[in-house]
Protein backbone atom coordinates (compact mmCIF):
# COMPACT_ATOMS: atom_id res chain seq x y z
CA UNK A 1 0.00 0.00 0.00
CA UNK A 2 1.22 3.45 -0.83
CA UNK A 3 2.00 5.40 2.31
CA UNK A 4 0.79 8.97 2.81
CA UNK A 5 3.19 11.55 1.34
CA UNK A 6 4.59 8.92 -1.03
CA UNK A 7 3.96 8.74 -4.74
CA UNK A 8 2.90 5.63 -6.61
CA UNK A 9 4.77 6.81 -9.70
CA UNK A 10 8.45 5.96 -9.42
CA UNK A 11 9.28 8.44 -12.20
CA UNK A 12 7.98 11.45 -10.24
CA UNK A 13 10.62 13.07 -8.01
CA UNK A 14 9.81 13.10 -4.30
CA UNK A 15 8.32 16.33 -2.90
CA UNK A 16 11.59 17.43 -1.30
CA UNK A 17 13.40 17.25 -4.66
CA UNK A 18 10.65 19.25 -6.38
CA UNK A 19 10.71 21.88 -3.64
CA UNK A 20 14.52 22.07 -3.81
CA UNK A 21 14.32 22.75 -7.56
CA UNK A 22 11.81 25.52 -6.95
CA UNK A 23 13.93 27.11 -4.23
CA UNK A 24 16.88 27.29 -6.63
CA UNK A 25 14.68 28.93 -9.28
CA UNK A 26 16.23 32.36 -8.78
CA UNK A 27 19.66 30.99 -9.73
CA UNK A 28 18.20 29.46 -12.88
CA UNK A 29 16.62 32.79 -13.80
CA UNK A 30 19.92 34.57 -13.21
CA UNK A 31 21.80 32.00 -15.31
CA UNK A 32 19.43 32.52 -18.22
CA UNK A 33 19.86 36.27 -17.94
CA UNK A 34 23.67 36.01 -17.89
CA UNK A 35 23.66 33.85 -21.02
CA UNK A 36 21.28 36.30 -22.72
CA UNK A 37 23.35 39.35 -21.81
CA UNK A 38 26.54 37.66 -23.09
CA UNK A 39 24.86 36.84 -26.40
CA UNK A 40 25.66 33.12 -26.16
CA UNK A 41 22.72 32.12 -28.36
CA UNK A 42 23.88 34.49 -31.11
CA UNK A 43 27.36 32.95 -31.03
CA UNK A 44 26.01 29.39 -31.13
CA UNK A 45 23.81 30.23 -34.10
CA UNK A 46 26.99 30.12 -36.17
CA UNK A 47 28.15 26.70 -34.99
CA UNK A 48 28.43 24.56 -31.81
CA UNK A 49 31.26 25.79 -29.57
CA UNK A 50 32.85 24.85 -26.26
CA UNK A 51 33.17 27.06 -23.21
CA UNK A 52 36.75 28.07 -24.03
CA UNK A 53 35.72 29.36 -27.46
CA UNK A 54 32.69 31.16 -26.08
CA UNK A 55 34.67 32.66 -23.21
CA UNK A 56 37.26 34.09 -25.59
CA UNK A 57 34.50 35.90 -27.49
CA UNK A 58 32.67 37.17 -24.41
CA UNK A 59 35.65 38.05 -22.19
CA UNK A 60 34.54 35.65 -19.46
CA UNK A 61 36.09 32.94 -17.27
CA UNK A 62 35.77 29.70 -19.24
CA UNK A 63 35.32 27.24 -16.32
CA UNK A 64 32.65 29.44 -14.76
CA UNK A 65 30.89 29.96 -18.07
CA UNK A 66 30.90 26.19 -18.61
CA UNK A 67 29.14 25.64 -15.27
CA UNK A 68 26.40 28.13 -16.18
CA UNK A 69 25.88 26.57 -19.61
CA UNK A 70 25.85 23.08 -18.09
CA UNK A 71 22.99 23.92 -15.74
CA UNK A 72 21.07 25.59 -18.54
CA UNK A 73 21.57 22.55 -20.75
CA UNK A 74 20.12 20.39 -17.96
CA UNK A 75 16.73 22.08 -18.46
CA UNK A 76 16.80 22.23 -22.26
CA UNK A 77 18.33 25.69 -22.70
CA UNK A 78 21.30 24.75 -24.93
CA UNK A 79 22.49 21.17 -25.31
CA UNK A 80 25.92 19.79 -24.46
CA UNK A 81 27.19 17.45 -27.16
CA UNK A 82 30.51 15.73 -27.93
CA UNK A 83 33.78 17.38 -26.84
CA UNK A 84 31.92 19.54 -24.30
CA UNK A 85 30.51 21.70 -27.06
CA UNK A 86 27.18 23.43 -26.72
CA UNK A 87 24.55 23.91 -29.40
CA UNK A 88 21.21 25.69 -29.67
CA UNK A 89 17.91 24.11 -28.72
CA UNK A 90 14.44 25.48 -29.63
CA UNK A 91 14.24 27.17 -26.22
CA UNK A 92 17.76 28.59 -26.46
CA UNK A 93 16.96 29.97 -29.93
CA UNK A 94 14.51 32.36 -28.25
CA UNK A 95 17.56 34.10 -26.74
CA UNK A 96 18.88 35.04 -30.17
CA UNK A 97 18.76 38.73 -30.98
CA UNK A 98 17.38 38.14 -34.46
CA UNK A 99 14.79 35.47 -33.59
CA UNK A 100 11.31 36.47 -34.86
CA UNK A 101 9.93 35.87 -31.36
CA UNK A 102 13.09 36.78 -29.45
CA UNK A 103 12.89 36.90 -25.64
CA UNK A 104 16.50 37.96 -25.15
CA UNK A 105 15.76 41.47 -23.88
CA UNK A 106 13.02 40.21 -21.59
CA UNK A 107 15.46 37.65 -20.14
CA UNK A 108 18.03 40.40 -19.58
CA UNK A 109 15.53 42.68 -17.85
CA UNK A 110 14.35 40.00 -15.46
CA UNK A 111 17.70 39.99 -13.67
CA UNK A 112 18.64 43.64 -13.84
CA UNK A 113 19.64 44.98 -10.42
CA UNK A 114 16.73 47.42 -10.05
CA UNK A 115 14.16 44.68 -10.68
CA UNK A 116 16.08 42.02 -8.73
CA UNK A 117 16.03 44.27 -5.66
CA UNK A 118 12.26 44.59 -5.97
CA UNK A 119 11.88 40.81 -5.94
CA UNK A 120 13.94 40.74 -2.76
CA UNK A 121 11.39 43.00 -1.07
CA UNK A 122 8.40 40.75 -1.79
CA UNK A 123 8.09 40.06 1.95
CA UNK A 124 7.43 43.77 2.53
CA UNK A 125 4.62 43.79 -0.06
CA UNK A 126 3.01 40.71 1.49
CA UNK A 127 3.22 42.18 4.99
CA UNK A 128 1.95 45.65 4.12
CA UNK A 129 0.25 45.57 0.70
CA UNK A 130 2.64 48.31 -0.37
CA UNK A 131 4.60 48.36 -3.63
CA UNK A 132 8.10 46.97 -3.06
CA UNK A 133 9.61 49.11 -5.83
CA UNK A 134 8.51 52.32 -4.12
CA UNK A 135 10.12 51.23 -0.85
CA UNK A 136 13.35 50.02 -2.47
CA UNK A 137 13.91 52.96 -4.81
CA UNK A 138 12.03 55.74 -3.06
CA UNK A 139 9.91 56.56 -6.16
CA UNK A 140 7.34 54.74 -8.27
CA UNK A 141 8.28 52.59 -11.26
CA UNK A 142 7.31 55.12 -13.94
CA UNK A 143 9.30 57.93 -12.28
CA UNK A 144 12.27 55.59 -11.84
CA UNK A 145 12.31 54.69 -15.53
CA UNK A 146 11.99 58.35 -16.51
CA UNK A 147 15.06 59.17 -14.40
CA UNK A 148 17.11 56.16 -15.53
CA UNK A 149 17.16 56.08 -19.35
CA UNK A 150 19.43 53.02 -19.62
CA UNK A 151 17.06 50.95 -17.50
CA UNK A 152 14.11 52.41 -19.40
CA UNK A 153 15.68 51.31 -22.70
CA UNK A 154 16.04 47.75 -21.39
CA UNK A 155 12.45 47.84 -20.14
CA UNK A 156 11.16 49.11 -23.50
CA UNK A 157 13.07 46.44 -25.42
CA UNK A 158 11.68 43.79 -23.07
CA UNK A 159 8.14 45.02 -23.70
CA UNK A 160 8.82 44.83 -27.44
CA UNK A 161 9.83 41.19 -26.93
CA UNK A 162 6.44 40.50 -25.34
CA UNK A 163 4.70 42.21 -28.25
CA UNK A 164 6.63 40.15 -30.79
CA UNK A 165 5.24 36.96 -29.27
CA UNK A 166 1.75 38.24 -28.44
CA UNK A 167 0.64 40.35 -31.41
CA UNK A 168 0.44 37.69 -34.16
CA UNK A 169 -1.74 35.35 -32.02
CA UNK A 170 -4.02 38.27 -31.10
CA UNK A 171 -4.42 39.27 -34.76
CA UNK A 172 -5.10 35.65 -35.74
CA UNK A 173 -7.61 34.91 -32.98
CA UNK A 174 -9.86 37.97 -32.98
CA UNK A 175 -12.01 39.12 -35.91
CA UNK A 176 -11.30 42.84 -36.37
CA UNK A 177 -12.93 43.02 -39.81
CA UNK A 178 -16.07 44.92 -38.74
CA UNK A 179 -14.09 47.79 -37.18
CA UNK A 180 -13.73 50.93 -39.28
CA UNK A 181 -11.67 53.03 -36.88
CA UNK A 182 -9.54 51.61 -34.08
CA UNK A 183 -7.73 53.54 -31.33
CA UNK A 184 -4.73 51.87 -29.71
CA UNK A 185 -4.58 53.27 -26.17
CA UNK A 186 -1.04 53.57 -24.76
CA UNK A 187 0.07 51.76 -27.90
CA UNK A 188 3.75 52.69 -27.72
CA UNK A 189 5.27 52.92 -31.17
CA UNK A 190 2.33 51.08 -32.72
CA UNK A 191 3.45 47.46 -33.10
CA UNK A 192 0.02 46.05 -32.17
CA UNK A 193 -1.84 48.61 -34.26
CA UNK A 194 0.39 47.89 -37.25
CA UNK A 195 -0.29 44.18 -36.99
CA UNK A 196 -4.05 44.71 -36.88
CA UNK A 197 -4.12 47.26 -39.71
CA UNK A 198 -1.97 45.14 -42.01
CA UNK A 199 -4.43 42.26 -41.57
CA UNK A 200 -7.46 44.54 -42.07
CA UNK A 201 -6.84 46.91 -45.02
CA UNK A 202 -10.25 48.61 -44.65
CA UNK A 203 -9.39 49.93 -41.18
CA UNK A 204 -8.10 53.32 -40.06
CA UNK A 205 -6.12 53.64 -36.84
CA UNK A 206 -5.28 56.15 -34.13
CA UNK A 207 -2.17 55.65 -32.03
CA UNK A 208 -2.50 57.31 -28.62
CA UNK A 209 0.23 57.61 -25.99
CA UNK A 210 2.25 60.17 -24.08
CA UNK A 211 3.88 62.87 -26.22
CA UNK A 212 7.42 61.56 -25.63
CA UNK A 213 6.38 58.12 -26.85
CA UNK A 214 4.39 59.26 -29.87
CA UNK A 215 7.39 61.32 -30.97
CA UNK A 216 9.25 58.09 -31.73
CA UNK A 217 6.42 56.19 -33.46
CA UNK A 218 6.74 57.44 -37.03
CA UNK A 219 9.67 55.21 -37.99
CA UNK A 220 7.92 51.95 -37.08
CA UNK A 221 4.66 52.94 -38.76
CA UNK A 222 6.55 53.90 -41.90
CA UNK A 223 8.50 50.64 -41.83
CA UNK A 224 5.27 48.66 -41.52
CA UNK A 225 3.75 50.53 -44.46
CA UNK A 226 0.67 51.84 -42.66
CA UNK A 227 1.68 55.39 -41.70
CA UNK A 228 -0.87 56.86 -44.15
CA UNK A 229 -3.66 55.06 -42.27
CA UNK A 230 -2.68 56.11 -38.76
CA UNK A 231 -3.44 59.34 -36.92
CA UNK A 232 -1.01 60.14 -34.10
CA UNK A 233 -2.48 61.56 -30.90
CA UNK A 234 -0.97 62.24 -27.49
CA UNK A 235 -2.32 62.88 -24.03
CA UNK A 236 -3.12 61.38 -20.64
CA UNK A 237 -5.65 58.54 -20.59
CA UNK A 238 -6.65 59.50 -17.05
CA UNK A 239 -7.92 62.76 -18.54
CA UNK A 240 -9.36 61.82 -21.95
CA UNK A 241 -8.81 59.70 -25.07
CA UNK A 242 -9.50 60.34 -28.79
CA UNK A 243 -13.21 60.34 -29.62
CA UNK A 244 -15.38 58.82 -32.32
CA UNK A 245 -13.87 55.36 -32.87
CA UNK A 246 -15.58 52.01 -33.35
CA UNK A 247 -13.22 50.20 -31.01
CA UNK A 248 -10.49 50.89 -28.48
CA UNK A 249 -7.74 48.36 -27.84
CA UNK A 250 -5.24 48.14 -24.98
CA UNK A 251 -2.50 45.53 -24.68
CA UNK A 252 -0.94 44.95 -21.26
CA UNK A 253 -2.14 48.33 -19.97
CA UNK A 254 -4.99 47.66 -17.54
CA UNK A 255 -2.84 45.22 -15.55
CA UNK A 256 -0.53 48.12 -14.65
CA UNK A 257 -3.22 49.86 -12.58
CA UNK A 258 -5.43 49.17 -9.59
CA UNK A 259 -9.21 48.94 -9.95
CA UNK A 260 -9.86 52.63 -9.24
CA UNK A 261 -7.36 53.78 -11.87
CA UNK A 262 -8.47 51.13 -14.39
CA UNK A 263 -12.10 52.18 -14.01
CA UNK A 264 -11.14 55.78 -14.74
CA UNK A 265 -9.34 54.75 -17.95
CA UNK A 266 -12.29 52.61 -19.05
CA UNK A 267 -14.83 55.33 -18.23
CA UNK A 268 -12.92 57.77 -20.42
CA UNK A 269 -13.00 55.22 -23.25
CA UNK A 270 -16.72 54.68 -22.67
CA UNK A 271 -17.35 58.42 -23.00
CA UNK A 272 -15.27 58.72 -26.18
CA UNK A 273 -16.46 55.77 -28.27
CA UNK A 274 -19.22 55.55 -30.84
CA UNK A 275 -22.66 54.39 -29.69
CA UNK A 276 -22.07 50.80 -30.80
CA UNK A 277 -18.37 50.74 -29.99
CA UNK A 278 -16.40 48.17 -28.04
CA UNK A 279 -13.32 47.97 -25.86
CA UNK A 280 -10.75 45.23 -26.39
CA UNK A 281 -8.46 44.48 -23.44
CA UNK A 282 -5.53 42.25 -24.40
CA UNK A 283 -4.31 40.69 -21.16
CA UNK A 284 -3.65 37.37 -19.49
CA UNK A 285 -6.69 35.94 -17.68
CA UNK A 286 -5.90 34.21 -14.41
CA UNK A 287 -7.50 30.74 -14.31
CA UNK A 288 -9.34 29.71 -11.17
CA UNK A 289 -8.10 26.87 -8.96
CA UNK A 290 -4.67 25.26 -9.09
CA UNK A 291 -4.12 25.37 -12.86
CA UNK A 292 -0.59 26.62 -13.62
CA UNK A 293 -0.43 29.80 -15.68
CA UNK A 294 2.14 32.48 -16.55
CA UNK A 295 -0.46 34.97 -15.32
CA UNK A 296 -0.04 33.79 -11.72
CA UNK A 297 3.72 34.38 -11.57
CA UNK A 298 3.38 37.64 -13.54
CA UNK A 299 0.87 38.73 -10.91
CA UNK A 300 3.61 38.52 -8.26
CA UNK A 301 5.84 40.70 -10.44
CA UNK A 302 3.02 43.24 -10.56
CA UNK A 303 2.69 43.01 -6.77
CA UNK A 304 6.26 44.18 -6.21
CA UNK A 305 6.50 46.69 -9.07
CA UNK A 306 3.20 48.47 -9.61
CA UNK A 307 -0.27 49.05 -8.20
CA UNK A 308 -1.86 46.72 -10.76
CA UNK A 309 -2.49 43.00 -10.95
CA UNK A 310 -3.47 40.16 -13.25
CA UNK A 311 -7.22 39.47 -13.13
CA UNK A 312 -9.61 36.53 -13.33
CA UNK A 313 -12.59 36.45 -15.69
CA UNK A 314 -14.87 37.47 -12.82
CA UNK A 315 -12.60 40.39 -11.93
CA UNK A 316 -12.62 41.62 -15.54
CA UNK A 317 -16.42 41.30 -15.56
CA UNK A 318 -16.71 43.41 -12.40
CA UNK A 319 -14.21 45.98 -13.72
CA UNK A 320 -16.10 46.42 -16.97
CA UNK A 321 -19.49 46.65 -15.25
CA UNK A 322 -18.11 49.35 -12.94
CA UNK A 323 -17.04 51.34 -16.01
CA UNK A 324 -20.26 51.29 -18.06
CA UNK A 325 -19.57 48.11 -20.06
CA UNK A 326 -20.66 44.52 -20.07
CA UNK A 327 -18.31 41.63 -20.69
CA UNK A 328 -19.41 40.07 -23.98
CA UNK A 329 -16.75 37.42 -24.51
CA UNK A 330 -13.17 36.40 -23.90
CA UNK A 331 -11.27 35.19 -26.96
CA UNK A 332 -8.31 32.96 -26.17
CA UNK A 333 -5.21 33.09 -28.37
CA UNK A 334 -2.27 30.76 -28.97
CA UNK A 335 -0.26 32.92 -26.57
CA UNK A 336 -0.89 33.52 -22.85
CA UNK A 337 -2.89 36.62 -23.85
CA UNK A 338 -6.66 36.72 -24.39
CA UNK A 339 -8.86 39.43 -25.88
CA UNK A 340 -11.45 40.56 -23.32
CA UNK A 341 -14.28 42.23 -25.20
CA UNK A 342 -16.65 44.73 -23.63
CA UNK A 343 -19.60 46.63 -25.07
CA UNK A 344 -21.27 49.73 -23.59
CA UNK A 345 -24.50 49.39 -21.62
Amino acid sequence: MTQPNQTSNANVPPPEVILMQMLFGALMQKSISVAAKLGIADLLAEKPQNADELAAQTDTHAPSLYRVLRVLASVGIFSEIADHKFELTPIAALLRTDAPNSMRDFAIMQSEEWLWRNFGALHHSVKTGEIAHDRVHGIDSWSFLAQNPEDAEIFNRAMTNLSLSAVPPIVDAYDFSNIGKLVDIAGGHGFLLAGILKANPQMQGVLFDQPSVIAGAAALLEKEGISNRVELASGDFFESVPTGADAYVMKHIIHDWDDRQSIKILQNIRSAMNENGKVLICEMVVPEGNEPSPSKILDIQMLVNLSGKERTEEEFKTLLESSGFRLTRIVATKSPFSVIEGEPV
